[in-house]
């Protein structure tokens, strides 16, 4: 039987209409040279043999003469003269895309066409018969799809029997053309834009389906399929920009879900539409370009993207330029690239002194700037002329004049003013000036003030006026930058500087400052030592100079007023404490007799050279050595206030005079600076000897002195050392003297033993001082503890006999204040109680109770005599309980019956506690 062929029908859905509306608009239209379509696309196979045509381009260039050279952008596709493009090799396309540009190229007018070329590799065949030929180069339709159109059937493919030729190249599967969805449509919703279908559907029932993105992967249900009849639908307009293709897969199953064909693949383009205007990245642009630029100079460049299809004129931006503000000196300063957006001068006559700033609008068209149907949007670049040095410096006058006093230095002597038309406080403007003549020796220097951009002339070498009365300076100014090519200096770039130099009084001046003299000491008095005369360098003034002494410190020379001639004023001593190594110093003052006087000052160094004129001296003054010789000797050497040769080697000798001195001691040489004194006698008593020593200089003459040297004579122990009782000895006291000595020690140290003990005592006594009262038998304690009223009369036990002793407390009222005992308890008032008034008469306190009875007495508001009566507010803060519940209880240990020893003041009182039952 013969085998069973699925036949997969694709519905394509091409409107008559579209071809229609496509035909009239081509008439009307004049004829353009280019591709047919901005971009083709193709379905192929993964694998493609070499040579294999796979579509073919149109173009027209209008002439109808030979057509154009094309040209790829990939190796691996070429093109036929006739458009054809086919593989250059045989390849294996793992990707689902290629996608590559064909250019067209015409030698003749030097122009070039491009378009682009999508090839769709189908990854897995569709069932197609294999006795048709492969459907190639089917372009995109560029408009809406027609009504439904009629069903293609497309036969399922057959495989060629088996042979023993070998293997044959079996032809392509039958390749289903992509479905083009234009974006933005109106609808109505749904709209069927294929139908598929099996031809087993008349043997079986069959359910068809879509899967992939857009059907059942998000965006989800953009399209749909009804299962029966298998018309696809799209439910919502589309959006290129949101997403410019989809790929769905189309299934084909039996009622019990069994696979009745294999899937096919379905490409969906979604159309692009113009509905998105050229976007600029800024909305203002700033540029800069050099004010004089030739025309064709680089400014700027603008860029504006545009969000539709770029590979279609509806992505495709051209630029223009809409106005240009200020329009000088040219309406026309800049132009733009239509296509890059760079912004060039066109013109000359960039000058940045009259215009700084360009304003420019720039226009930017989709649909290749075609203005009737393209959209457009603006942006703003704003063009600055920067500046460059094309305007030299010059000076606003030809000379300057100035003048400056001698020896001043750092002085503004002139101002030069200088004007530029360039930017200011830029190099360009900065002034540089620059004497070219008329200064040799380098006095004058000229600076810039970097606000104003003047020349300050500076005085920076001192200038003489007996040297020079007047200076002619060329000066110079340029910029710090370079001028620019092709500009010249100008002749008002130099200018001349006369500057006059005013005499002053000028001090007078020692042209030997730092004089030395060398000199012998003990020059005697009036000795001309030197003239040291002064210089007025007023050649041009009638002046006398007088001269003075300014330091002298030991007044040891004097000065002629007139002349300068140096004498000695006393007698010159090298030893001297004035001089330091051996030079004395004078300062001497000249003046002139200017108006005002000036006056300079001159240093005089005299170099004294010594002359043998102190005599040596011995050294040690004193020393100590046993009684005994042999065991110690003194080592004794000589000082000199001389230098050398006037000082050793010293000659030491006794004199002959006394004769004990020889007989006792004797000397010998060591070197030339030191000898020896020892003892010539085997013995000598113990004590203190003067032994005249004569010691002799080396000078010339020499000089010699006697210097006595206090020897101790002791008695010494085995290792030639002093006893302290030899010492004592030797210093010259006797037995006696040492005993009264000790004694007064000791009488001393007893009498500041017993200080010591009676100190101790009168402490200890002190301390243990007994009170002057008993604590018991001081009133004090009841007087300052009368507000604690405990419990009543009955239930308190006083002894009222304490009242009758008033005068205990007399001695502690009468105290000044703050003196008091450290055991005693303060009188003064207390913080929380008030002060009770003192009692006047220390002899009885009957007046103060009196005073109270008769206050109640004569109080109508008074209570009974037996109710409780307040005498005395004491205050708050009490230590003792409430008083204001007292209740006295009868006692029979409490005898009242004193109280009528009282007197008649105490009748009443006595009446209440001693009278009985009543």
């Amino acid at each position: 039987m013969p085998a069973v062929r699925g036949v997969l029908v694709l519905l394509l859905w091409l409107s008559g209409a579209l071809r229609a509306h496509s035909g009239g608009l081509t008439a009307r239209e004049t004829c353009k040279a280019g591709f047919s379509e901005a971009d083709y696309t193709a379905l192929i196979s993964q694998n493609i043999l070499e040579g294999e045509e796979l579509l073919k381009v149109k173009f027209s260039n209008c002439l109808g003469t030979k057509g154009p050279q094309y040209e790829t952008s990939s190796v691996d596709f070429k093109v036929g003269a006739d458009g054809t493009v086919f593989a250059a090799r045989e390849l294996w396309i793992p990707a689902e895309e290629v996608a590559f540009t064909v250019t067209a190229w015409d030698r003749r007018i030097a122009q070039r066409w491009d378009t682009a070329v999508r090839l769709l590799v189908a990854q897995t065949s569709s069932p197609l018969s294999g006795h048709k030929e492969p459907q190639k180069g089917r372009k995109t339709p560029a408009l809406d799809l027609a009504p439904p159109p009629s069903d293609v059937l497309l036969p399922w493919p057959q495989h060629p029997p088996a042979s023993g030729l070998g293997l044959r190249r079996q032809k392509r599967d039958w390749v289903i053309p992509p479905i083009n969805v234009p974006e933005n449509s109106r609808g109505p919703f749904p709209q069927q834009l294929v139908r598929i279908r099996s031809d087993k559907d008349n043997d079986i029932p069959i359910r068809y389906s879509v899967t992939g993105v857009g059907a059942d992967q998000p965006p989800m249900e953009v399209f749909s399929i009804d299962s029966m009849s298998g018309r696809m639908y799209v439910t919502r307009p589309m959006d290129r920009e949101e997403r410019a293709s989809y790929h769905l897969r189309a299934h084909a199953v039996d009622m019990n879900g069994n696979k009745v064909e294999n899937p096919i693949d379905l490409y969906i383009y979604v159309i692009d539409m113009n509905d998105n205007r050229p976007e600029f990245l800024n909305q203002v642009y700033n540029g800069s370009v050099d004010e004089g630029s030739k025309p064709g100079t680089y400014v700027m460049t603008v860029t504006a993207n545009d969000a539709d299809d770029s590979t279609t004129a509806n992505g495709l931006v051209r630029y223009r330029i809409l106005t240009q503000t200020p329009q000088s000196p040219s309406q026309n300063m800049f132009t733009i690239n239509s296509e890059t957006g760079d912004i060039v001068t066109v013109a000359a006559g960039l000058d940045r002194e009259k215009v700084q700033q360009y304003t420019v609008i720039v226009q930017a068209t989709d649909m290749e700037g075609n203005l009737n149907y393209g959209l457009s949007n603006t942006a703003t670049a704003i063009i600055a002329v920067t500046d460059v040095n094309d305007n030299p410096p010059e000076f606003t006058a030809s000379t300057y004049a100035g003048e400056v006093p001698e020896n001043r230095v750092e002085t503004v002597v002139a101002n030069l003013t200088v004007m530029d038309r360039d930017q200011p406080r830029s190099p360009n403007w900065n002034a540089v000036y620059r004497i070219i003549s008329g200064d040799p020796s380098g006095h004058f220097t000229v600076r810039t003030d970097p606000v104003t951009n003047e020349g300050l002339v500076t005085v920076v070498k001192a200038v003489d006026y007996e040297l020079n009365r007047a200076f002619m300076l060329t000066v110079m100014v340029s910029n710090q930058a370079p001028l620019a090519s092709g500009i010249q200096m100008s002749f008002q770039s130099t200018a001349g500087v006369t500057i006059s130099v005013m005499d002053v009084n000028e001090a007078p001046y020692f042209p030997s400052n730092h004089k030395l003299l060398r000199l012998e000491e003990g020059a005697p008095l009036g000795t001309v030592l030197t003239t040291f005369p002064a210089v007025d360098p007023d050649r041009f003034m009638q002046q006398a100079v007088r001269y003075s002494k300014l330091s002298d410190p030991a007044s040891w020379l004097r000065m002629n007023a007139t002349n300068g001639q140096v004498t000695t004023a006393a007698v010159l001593d090298r030893e001297s404490l004035y001089t330091r190594n051996n030079v004395y110093e004078a300062t001497f003052l000249a003046a002139d007799s200017g108006i005002p006087p000036a006056s300079g000052t001159g240093t005089l160094q005299i170099y004294l050279i010594d002359i043998n004129d102190n005599a040596p001296e011995l050294l040690p003054k004193e020393a100590q050595i046993c009684e005994k010789p042999g065991l110690a000797t003194i080592n004794i050497t000589a000082a000199d206030a001389d230098i050398d040769p006037n000082v050793g080697p010293y000659v030491f000798e006794l004199p002959f005079v006394p004769a004990a001195v020889r007989r006792n001691w004797t000397i010998s040489r060591l070197n030339g600076d030191y000898a020896q004194l020892s003892l010539r006698i085997l013995y000598l008593e113990a004590g203190v000897y003067d032994v005249p020593i004569i010691v002799t200089d080396s000078g010339n003459p020499p000089l010699s002195n006697t210097s006595v040297i206090k020897v101790k004579v002791c008695p010494c122990d085995e290792n030639g050392d002093c006893t302290t009782l030899g010492a004592v000895v030797a210093a010259g006291l006797g037995t006696g003297a040492i005993v009264a000595i000790l004694v007064c020690i000791v009488i001393l140290l007893t009498m500041v033993l017993l200080f010591v003990v009676w100190m101790k005592r009168r402490e200890k006594e002190r301390h243990t001082k007994q009170l002057l009262i008993d604590p018991e038998d001081d009133v004090r304690d009841n007087i300052l503890k009368y507000d604690e009223e405990g419990g009543g009369e009955e239930d308190q036990d006083y002894d009222l006999s304490q009242l009758q002793q008033p005068e205990a407390t007399e001695h502690v009222l009468s105290t000044a204040a703050g003196v008091r005992r450290v055991d005693e308890r303060p009188v003064g008032t207390e913080p929380l109680y008030p002060v009770r008034p003192v009692v006047p008469h220390p002899g009885d306190i009957g007046d103060f109770i009196t005073e109270g009875l008769r206050a109640a007495d004569n109080d109508p508001t008074a209570p009974p005599y037996d109710s409780l009566l307040v005498f005395d507010y004491e205050g708050s803060g009490s230590t003792a309980g409430s008083v204001s519940s007292l209740s006295s209880s009868s006692s029979g240990d409490q005898d009242y019956d004193y109280l009528n020893d009282w007197g008649p003041r105490f009748k009443k009182l006595a009446d209440m506690y001693g009278g009985g039952e009543d």
